[in-house]
């Protein structure tokens, strides 16, 4: 009886199995996707919010190597340990190595197979020209490299003094390495690119090499490169490389609590089973190819913020002072300018364990640096883009309910980030003219003004919770400074100087950006502008335009004027009309159609983004995906819903692009579902819970205490 018991439970077990790898997800995700063109994405392995990000890179320099990679390259430098997802600028790229057979001199790039390679949330591999197989994968503070070479002659270049650069000819500012034994190498390397930073490692052979030697430096260069020769036991060199923001303490540390053997197929699996707990948590019906770009964007959204915390809590913040993190989590690579638009709202859905972790990130951050983050690469601020976008994510969080704060300490920074001088944010100027004049600023002065709007709002809407109503007052009259720049004569935002004259000649369809072609725009240009106050005010935006039927029509005019001078590295890709989805202020403007008499053009219209602008190939994202906020994008639309003002805790209603999905509320088993019973995308009709649903948005509290939603 008891060996009857016993062979059911085994086939029950093994039952389990099945159905576990039948319903993964992890087989629906393409790290290629976005790799060709202008996604800036990457292929290697990395865990979701890690520390490190192990891939190849193609080359150093170059605005189209942001990550490192791009698909339709075929040689490689080799393969660093650290990159950002899908930037406009490169950063990282830290310690560089590359296999080769004994018998080859060190070069600088060497060619591979296309067709080799192979990547899935955790690892990659590729076969190098010189007949060596090349596997990468990651836990969260470190990589584990495996290389097969043809002979037990084994060479391996180990470069300090690369990085993927952008605004600097010198990278390497000093550097301290030291070879511990003869299979350990430790140190630091301080660089400056977008961030002034210093990184610590270890890196750990599990055979000893024979022979080092130190190629010749060149006189700017002030870290080396190392060639080891290694006589192998099965053609066969595994390494390990650690990281840590802290000391070379730190990195042994993670090493050894993260992978503390040399099992590369162990990690793999971990890695595995690290995202299949993410990507569980949104369960979709649709076709391959749907489900293919659905899974790989969960997956890009989740790459980074970056938490570079040690595994025992300790960070060196923006002040370079070794800190401890409360629950072990700091996070960084914070491109809050994209990011708080829809990556941060989904977080609070679907990862609200990361949340607070978030909000404490940035009080700990202006505590050591006096005003709130805007855009950190491992800890360091590098002032990239406008706005003050940690406040609109606080206030996010708060309105949501996460408590895991201080709120006080939180509203505290949140004023003073927005009352007191920093990078791109001049209070005494915008407070004496109410807007900033061109004549004061060399560049975006009519984005910056709408940009501190949203920040303004979220301030007020914090204030108003806490009870401060003086202070939301304030706050709520600044955050219409916009109006200050509308032109009744165009219908739109113009820059204006400080005797209040227009800009003369005004180019409305003409994209500025401070980098390439200046002027009052960031990114984009004076239509694609115009929407961005319609984030946090759209009554307001109605008022200006007149009625319900003018912002129709306004909305009519953007989707259908012909761009010109379409420039993509002004953000103006994925376009239809003016709207340009290959970058962040247009993204929310499709869903405004829901606040007029029409609400099915917008549907319509996001079908058609979702569907020309999103595939499953690698030039499948059009537009930088920077940190998961394109990605997010996609996630919102295929559920049917989006969050037009990303700090109110409300969903504009769109129309699913799936049957079915399961949305789970963070790591428990609470879940909403989603039916979509329409064929065509124009949805006229919700009900939640079996209870027809008249607004066109819905708040996270209905979403969450839903059972279900069903579209018709």
């Amino acid at each position: 009886m008891k060996r009857i018991v016993l062979f059911i439970l085994c086939l029950i077990m093994v039952a389990d199995n099945l159905i576990a790898q039948k319903k993964g997800y992890t087989k629906y995700v393409n790290p290629f996707i976005g790799t060709d063109g202008t996604g800036h994405a990457f292929p290697g392995p990395c865990l979701p919010f890690g520390m490190v990000q192990p891939g190849p890179d193609n080359q150093d320099t170059g605005w189209e190597y942001t990550s490192g990679y791009q698909y339709r390259d075929t040689s490689l430098l080799g393969f660093s340990q650290t990159r950002a997802n899908g930037t406009g600028i490169p950063e990282f790229g830290d310690i560089l190595l590359l296999p080769m057979r004994i018998d080859q001199d060190p070069v600088r790039r060497i060619g591979y197979d296309k067709s080799s390679e192979n990547a899935t949330p955790g690892y990659y591999s590729v076969k190098l020209n010189s007949n060596i197989a090349v596997e990468l994968t990651a836990s969260e503070r470190g990589a584990f490299h495996l290389y097969r070479y043809p002979t037990n002659g084994a060479r391996l270049l180990i470069d300090f003094q690369h990085g993927l650069r952008f605004m600097t000819d010198s990278l390497v500012l000093d550097s301290d390495i030291k070879f511990d034994n003869d299979s350990t190498i430790s140190g630091w390397v301080k660089t400056k690119n977008w961030v002034e930073k210093t990184y610590y490692f270890v890196i750990k052979f599990n055979q000893a090499f024979k022979q080092v030697k130190e190629l010749p430096r060149n006189q700017k260069e002030k870290a080396p490169r190392y060639v080891l020769d290694f006589e192998l036991k099965d053609r066969t060199l595994s390494t390990k490389i650690a990281l840590s923001t802290v000391s070379t303490a730190g990195a042994q540390l993670n090493l050894q609590a993260e992978i503390p053997h040399w099992d590369f197929q162990k990690v793999v699996k971990a890695a595995k089973v690290a995202w299949e707990t993410y990507l569980s948590r949104i369960q979709i019906k649709a076709p391959r190819k749907l489900k293919e770009i659905f899974y790989t964007s969960m997956y890009r959204l989740f790459i980074q913020p970056s938490n570079i915390a040690d595994v025992n809590g300790q960070y060196r913040g923006a002040d370079d002072r070794v800190k401890t993190a409360k629950n072990k989590t700091y996070y960084s690579t914070l491109s809050l300018w994209d990011t708080y638009r829809a990556a941060h709202p989904m977080y609070t859905i679907i990862a609200p364990e990361r949340v607070d972790g978030f909000v404490n990130t940035f009080i700990d951050h202006a505590e050591a640096a006096e005003f709130l983050p805007i855009w950190t690469a491992w800890g360091k601020d590098n002032y990239c883009m406008i706005g003050n976008h940690a406040i609109p994510v606080i206030a996010d969080a708060y309105q949501k309910g996460f408590r895991g704060f201080d709120a006080e300490k939180a509203l505290h920074w949140m004023v003073k980030s927005s009352s007191e001088n920093h990078v791109n944010s001049n209070w005494t100027l915008l407070n004496k003219f109410s807007y900033y004049p061109l004549d004061s600023l060399d560049n975006e002065s009519v984005s910056r003004t709408l940009e501190h709007g949203i920040d303004d709002a979220a301030i007020a809407q914090m204030a108003i919770t806490l009870g401060k109503s003086e202070l939301a007052k304030k706050y709520e009259q600044r955050s219409k400074n916009y109006k200050n720049l509308f032109d009744p004569s165009t219908n739109l935002f113009r820059g204006k100087d400080s005797k209040g004259n227009w800009r003369t000649p005004f180019d409305p369809l003409t994209a500025t950006s401070p980098m390439n072609n200046p002027g009052d725009y960031t990114e984009a240009n004076a239509w694609q502008y115009f929407w961005t106050p319609a984030q946090y005010d759209i009554e307001g935006i109605i008022n200006l335009l007149g009625s319900k039927q003018a912002l129709e029509a306004k909305l009519d005019s953007f989707f259908s004027i012909k761009p010109i001078n379409a420039n993509k590295y002004l953000g103006q890709e994925a376009m239809i009309g003016q709207y340009a989805h290959g970058n962040e202020p247009s993204h929310h403007i499709a869903y405004l159609y829901a606040f007029t008499p029409r609400p099915e053009k917008g549907k319509k219209i996001i079908k058609d983004i979702s569907e020309q602008f999103y595939s499953n190939t690698p030039n499948g994202m059009i537009g930088n995906d920077d940190c998961g906020q394109m990605s997010a994008w996609y996630i919102f639309s295929t559920l049917g819903f989006y969050p037009v003002n990303p700090i109110n805790g409300q969903y504009i209603i769109g129309a699913p692009q799936v049957r079915r999905a399961k949305v789970y509320q963070g790591p428990g088993n609470k879940y909403t579902r989603i039916k979509n019973l329409n064929r065509d995308g124009q949805i006229n009709h919700l009900e939640i819970d079996g209870k027809p649903f008249k607004q066109v948005y819905f708040t996270q509290q209905q979403f969450t205490l839903a059972k279900k939603l069903l579209f018709k």
